[in-house]
């Protein structure tokens, strides 16, 4: 029997087909994977460095209206405190009024007291409300003149403290209003600069010097073109000199001259150049501070902060923010600028330098800047005053 077994064909050995199952799976895999990545989107390009820079100065613009929204709110919140403090200072001393004339109400009941006839009339002055007893003929029957006029006293106080707690109570609603409106701005400030920050820290070294190149072909056209109006205004200005010199010149024919006319409103410009002699004077003493927004001196400013400084130096109170500042004062055009006068910028009216001549201006640029005179070009003109 053993003999016969080892004649045998050996059993060939078969795959397994759980084998066979895995081979499968992995090259499914390895198919999804493939046509995955082949139809996966393609990574976003990194962007191009005016790309950052048109977003850097799109944010610093961003906060700039932020920054205007928080003086509003600010100055608002300053106003309403005032009122509100005024008012709690008025309802006080009502109270303290009403409250001396109870007190003398109280004198008259106690001498009735004293009379034997504390009933009704000390109810009436010792009531919260004695005018609902006022019309009791029998009572007034009682009443001198001088206690009459008490009780007329005493109501017309009451009124007059319900009214004073209630202006206090909307003033004080409203104040709450204005500080939550002053943190809302304040935040979003913070975050277009947070956002600015964080764009310019992921440059390279060598996008950042190709930025600064950028930053500087942009101030070499704004100064060009700063160039060209004070070529304009110097003609301008000069074709007028000869103007005016003509016309103060004897007419030799006749022996008389026409140029007193010329002298009208040379008065209100002279005014004028003296009172932007005081500004520009404290706008120069400013260049070299740091920017900071909401800033008000004198120590740093924002922009608005310093040209309201500025003008309050030579006498004129302007308002806190740009969007107010730009309705004081005569409009001008660009061409017709002179030192003194304020220029606004963007759309949104949120950024304002002062003019200092030759297309110039000193102004508070943006967070990261101190300031400086610069040309009235680097940024999208909106339009400009003349406050005085």
């Amino acid at each position: 029997m053993p003999a016969l077994a080892s004649h045998r064909k050996p059993r060939t050995r078969l795959r397994t087909t759980p084998a066979v199952g895995l081979t499968t799976a992995a090259l499914a895999s390895v198919t999804l994977l493939s046509t995955q990545s082949a139809t996966a989107a393609p990574a976003k390009p990194a962007p191009t460095i005016e790309e950052v820079q048109k977003k850097v100065d799109d944010l610093f613009r961003q906060a700039g209206t932020e920054t205007q929204k928080y003086n509003a709110a600010k100055a608002a919140s300053a106003k309403q405190r005032a009122e509100v403090d005024a008012l709690l200072q008025a309802a006080a001393e009502r109270a303290e009024k009403l409250n001396e004339t109870r007190r003398e109400l109280g004198h008259y009941a106690a001498a009735q007291y004293r009379d034997g006839a504390i009933a009704p009339t000390a109810t009436f002055f010792l009531a919260d409300d004695p005018q609902s007893y006022f019309d009791q003929d029998q009572l007034m029957a009682r009443m001198t003149s001088r206690q009459q006029k008490v009780v007329a006293d005493f109501r017309t106080q009451q009124n007059e403290a319900a009214t004073k707690r209630a202006e206090a109570t909307k003033s004080l609603e409203t104040l709450t209003a204005s500080q939550a409106e002053l943190r809302t701005s304040k935040q979003q400030v913070q975050e277009k600069l947070s956002e600015a920050r964080t764009l310019l820290s992921k440059l390279t070294a060598e996008e950042k010097k190709r930025l600064a190149e950028l930053e500087r072909k942009k101030e070499a056209e704004a100064k060009r073109k700063a160039d060209e109006l004070a070529r304009q205004q110097a003609a301008a200005a000069k074709e007028k000199a000869d103007r005016a010199a003509k016309e103060k010149t004897p007419d030799q024919s006749s022996g008389t001259g026409t140029g007193s006319s010329t002298d009208t409103g040379s008065g209100s410009d002279s005014g004028y150049a003296s009172q932007a002699e005081k500004v520009l004077a404290f706008a120069r003493a400013q260049i070299g501070k740091p920017y900071v927004w909401g800033a008000t001196g004198p120590s740093s400013y924002d922009c608005s902060g310093l040209t309201q400084a500025a003008w309050k130096a030579a006498g004129v109170s302007l308002p806190r923010t740009t969007w107010d500042q730009v309705e004081v004062g005569t409009r001008v055009a660009t061409a017709d600028l002179q030192p003194g006068d304020l220029v606004f910028f963007y759309d949104d009216i949120s950024h304002v330098g002062i003019y200092k001549g030759d297309g110039m201006m000193i102004h508070a640029p943006k967070p990261g800047a101190n300031v400086r005179e610069e040309s009235i070009y680097y940024m999208p003109i909106y339009g400009s005053v003349r406050p005085a």
